[in-house]
């Protein structure tokens, strides 16, 4: 049998149609209640700008690791290979034992060395890499993104390949001459002079990476050989693979194939310290972007308290009527639930439109504000990256549920214990 009291025929099956109908009466502002729905409003902000802040933050630390993975891994060989002792001068050998192992895309020799570089403007320090045409072809990062001139030729040319930031600031174009100093020269009677050689320059590149944009500068193979006087030899050998996050995998077979006379090193130890306090800040501001999200949780069980003890008369009555403790009790637990969903679900959208629209919102501030936002020579990066992990985005999803609910226990709690008789005591 149905319970009814006073108001016959109705439903009071758990989570019925008079209990949504209460809670959203309860929901809705009214002269003499305006303060509690005020505090109902800024929970339910609260709510939406720390899911919307979380999940932001979130892709952008996110994208800040993926696309210095992407750059790091475009230039730099995802397996360094090294001679243990001797100079590498059988390096035909090994790349070709090298390119049979399953999962290598490239096998790349290079040179490296540092150089002083002039032009006639200024004079400044960079990093010259010895690699083959084939070889910078096999950097879509690289071959992609020349901007000025043209990489065709290269191996035939005693020519060079640098970076966009670095032509600024020498203030050369493609087709203009730089001068090179290495201070490893040719041996006299009275020491070792440096050595001095100028080339045009044939191509400038933008990686997006200003680390690299105004350092990188590449050289034809044979060339470097002959600048560096390391003839018929190499520095290391850089191995790419078609899987990069795979190489622990790969990495036995690579050294396999090498043989014991050569060490190998993959790009997570080269870069472990970078990436190691990356994660580290990354999970830092989720648990601080976290507590925001608790804050406005917290004030839903303030804003509920005010309601329950505004609405005593109304639940007296209710109670009166026939309404069970467990009615009261879903009522205000609908009623806070309801601020938290709806925020969640509000503050999910904003997050998602922010983080697809976030270069432009940086440009925008820029302009109103006339100020540099993500400088490229701090942030290494030429643009504000954000990516949305699908996993990460759900949990705190579920997260925020999980706190908007157990935030509307205790005063649903409280509502579901008022007494009839004290509430209308002095009524």
């Amino acid at each position: 049998m149905t319970t009814t009291s006073g108001a016959a025929g109705v439903d009071t099956r758990p989570f019925a149609p008079f209990e949504w109908l209460l809670a959203r009466r309860y929901l809705r502002a009214r002269r003499k209640e305006g303060f509690i729905s005020v505090i109902a409003g800024f929970s339910f902000i609260g709510i939406m700008l720390g899911v919307a802040t979380l999940i932001i933050v979130m892709a952008v630390m996110n994208g800040f690791r993926s696309e210095l993975i992407q750059k790091i891994l475009g230039v730099n060989g995802h397996v360094i290979v090294y001679r243990v002792a001797d100079p590498f001068t059988d390096y035909d050998e090994a790349t070709a034992r090298l390119s049979q192992v399953p999962g290598v895309r490239a096998v790349l020799p290079l040179i490296e060395g540092q150089t002083m570089i002039s032009s006639s403007a200024v004079t400044l320090g960079g990093l010259v890499r010895g690699v083959s045409e084939g070889a910078l072809r096999q950097m879509p990062l690289v071959a992609d993104n020349v901007r000025f001139g043209s990489l065709d030729g290269f191996d035939n040319s005693e020519s060079l390949a640098i970076g966009i930031r670095l032509a600024n600031m020498l203030r050369v174009t493609a087709g203009d001459a730089i001068t090179l100093v290495s201070p490893r020269g040719a041996a006299t009677p009275f020491g070792t002079a440096p050595r001095i050689k100028r080339y045009a320059i044939s191509a400038i590149f933008e990686l997006g990476m200003s680390e690299y944009d105004k350092a990188m500068i590449f050289m034809p193979l044979k060339e470097a050989q002959r600048y560096f006087s390391r003839p018929e030899q190499v520095d290391v050998i850089e191995v790419l693979l078609n899987e990069p996050e795979k190489v622990g995998d790969i990495l036995v077979p690579l050294q396999a194939a090498g043989g014991p006379t050569l060490s190998f090193t993959d790009w997570r130890k080269r870069n472990e310290t970078f990436f190691t306090v990356l994660e580290v800040e990354r999970n830092v501001m989720f648990i601080i972007l976290s507590l925001i999200v608790l804050v406005a949780a917290l004030n839903i069980i303030s804003g509920l308290m005010m309601l329950v003890k505004d609405k005593g008369r109304d639940i007296a009555i209710l109670r009166t009527m026939g309404a069970t403790k467990g009615a009261m009790m879903r009522v205000f637990l609908i009623t806070g639930a309801s601020i938290g969903i709806v925020g969640t679900i509000a503050g999910l959208i904003l997050g998602v439109v922010f983080c697809w629209n976030i270069e432009g919102i940086r440009q925008l501030v820029q302009r109103i504000t006339g100020t540099t936002l993500m400088d490229p020579t701090v942030y290494y990066l030429s643009r504000m990256p954000a990516e949305i992990n699908v996993r990460e985005t759900t949990a705190i999803v579920i997260m925020a549920l999980v706190l908007s609910v157990l935030a509307t226990l205790y005063p649903s709690w409280r509502a579901s214990r008022l007494d009839p008789v004290e509430a209308l005591r002095y009524e």
